[in-house]
This record gives structure tokens, C-alpha cells and sequence, in this order.
């Protein structure tokens, strides 16, 4: 094993994924909607917190926009 090693050349490549990393944030949401994910997730046998960003990930890459109607 070498004392020392160059950084630069034990990894020369990017990191493909490093634009997706996720990142933490707290938000409000509804109990009734995170038991749907929950419940849906259940079926899935994936986390909830997963299923919800494969969910808004969709949303994003599908440019999806918002339709909403206050009556």
C-alpha cells in the first residue's frame, strides 16, 4: 500500500448522480394525503418517502402544472 495517494487520479470520473442528490426539507402536508402514500406504499413494498418522490419526480420530469379551482 503507498503512503500516499493523488486524489485526482483514484477517481478521475463525476460522479453521475451528484445533480440528483436529495436534499432535506420539512413541509406541511396533510395527514390524509400521507396515509394515502402510506397505504399506497404498503402495496408497492416501497417506503412512503420514496413513492412520494418517485411521485414528484414524475411530476417534474413530466412538466406537469398545476390545474386548481377554488369554488
Amino acid at each position: 500500500m503507498l503512503e500516499e495517494y493523488d486524489i485526482d487520479k483514484l477517481n478521475p470520473r463525476p460522479n453521475p448522480y451528484a445533480k440528483e442528490l436529495k436534499k432535506q426539507e420539512t413541509i406541511q402536508v396533510s395527514s390524509s394525503v400521507i396515509d394515502y402514500f402510506k397505504k399506497q406504499s404498503a402495496k408497492m413494498e416501497i417506503p412512503y418517502q420514496t413513492l412520494i418522490n418517485l411521485y414528484l419526480s414524475d411530476c417534474v420530469k413530466e412538466k406537469r402544472e398545476l390545474k386548481i379551482s377554488w369554488e
